[in-house]
């Protein structure tokens, strides 16, 4: 089982901080959840911990793999779903899947039907990419990350472009997930969401940390009215 510590991450561009120094730890099966509008930070964020963007300073490990000195070995324990689609459009949607898993060491093309069927899109496998709704190619998105059962899930606002019935999928998929001790870091502006799966809940303004909670068992009313309270400002 692993743990996520991150050590003073920053990222700068310029004379432009679009990251404040922010640290945090979490363990196995845990969940950390980043709310905020547009230029909070979350993006840049979950960009570094997926080892897309290098950080101005600090540092990333995932226990003993340091993000910084052995990036390729770090990224054999990830799955990432950006909050864009990159696939090629012409293409079909286990043609996708099965070239995801064909370039993770811990995944195998034999995985596609499971992930096909655990994401609703068994019927669509023969479909091109450009033919799907936003809603599908989202939930193409997610099932492309769950390839090879990740020990580090990183998720960039997976819920946009869902419905309220996939919402729910999406939040009963992941609690699944945890509970085989996978760490989820994920961005939502969606506080319903962020109440659900969060372990820990960062609230981030402008590349800044401006208040965080932690979840226990006697502080689910608070969690409610703090993610109340940031949901009218």
């Amino acid at each position: 089982m692993m743990t996520l510590k991150v050590e003073h991450i920053s990222k700068s561009y310029k004379h432009n901080e679009a990251l404040s120094p922010f640290s945090f730890e979490t363990g196995p099966g845990q969940c950390v959840v980043l709310c905020g509008g547009n230029g909070a930070g979350k993006s840049t964020m979950i960009q570094i911990l997926a080892g897309l963007s290098t950080p101005t300073t600090g540092n990333v490990m995932l226990d003993d793999i340091n993000l910084g000195q052995a990036r390729e070995h770090y990224v054999e324990h990830i799955g990432y779903m950006p909050d864009s689609f990159p696939a090629q459009p012409f293409i079909s949607v286990q043609e996708m899947l099965a070239f995801y898993a064909s370039y993770r060491p811990s995944a195998s093309k034999d995985q596609v039907p499971a992930i096909l069927e655990r994401i609703g899109l068994m019927e669509k496998k023969d479909e091109i990419i450009k033919r799907l709704s936003k809603g599908m190619r989202q939930r193409l998105l997610f099932g492309q990350a769950l390839l090879g059962s990740p020990r580090l899930l990183l998720m960039d606002e997976p819920t946009n472009g869902l419905d309220p019935y996939w919402i729910n999928e999406f939040v009963r998929i992941v609690k699944e997930v945890q509970q085989t001790g996978t760490i989820v870091v994920l961005s939502t502006h969606m506080m319903d969401v962020a109440a659900d799966l969060g372990d820990t809940i960062y609230f981030m303004k402008e590349g800044k940390v401006v208040q965080d909670f932690k979840r226990s068992e006697d502080n689910e009313r608070t969690t409610l009215q703090l993610l109340d309270l940031h949901r009218n400002a």
